[in-house]
């Protein structure tokens, strides 16, 4: 399986099909980061992080180590699928996406008394 073609269940990276760039998008997702969080975790480019995702490239062994620390999984999970792969945390993807979703509209929220309060001062 690839990553292009969506999530299906986090542990489907470990199937013998999926490449370590599909396992470092997993970890990574499965952490809740975008690429550029995970890639100024690391100290790196974004474009760096999405070559890996892609196979066009691999990371060291010693940024191996540093990836699993960022996204909680173990280095061998990361190289062979085997271990502790990331969670499968569809609950929290829930929350994360609601908290998101509530700090939008807040920040609406907040704009709107902005004006509304401007308006007022000068009335």
């Amino acid at each position: 399986m690839c990553h292009k073609q969506g999530m299906e269940r986090m542990d489907s990276y470990a199937e013998p099909m999926a490449t370590l760039g599909d396992r470092l998008t997993a970890a990574r997702e499965g952490a809740g980061l975008d690429v550029a969080a995970m890639a100024e975790a690391l100290g790196l480019r974004p474009e760096t992080l999405e070559g890996w995702e892609v196979d066009q490239a691999e990371p060291t062994a010693s940024l191996m180590g540093r990836i699993a620390t960022v996204t909680g999984v173990s280095p061998v999970w990361l190289l062979t699928g085997q271990g502790a792969g990331p969670k499968d945390d569809r609950a929290g993807a829930d929350l994360r996406a609601e908290l998101a979703d509530l700090r939008r509209l807040l920040a609406e929220a907040s704009a709107r008394v902005e004006r509304l309060e401007e308006a007022l001062s000068h009335g």
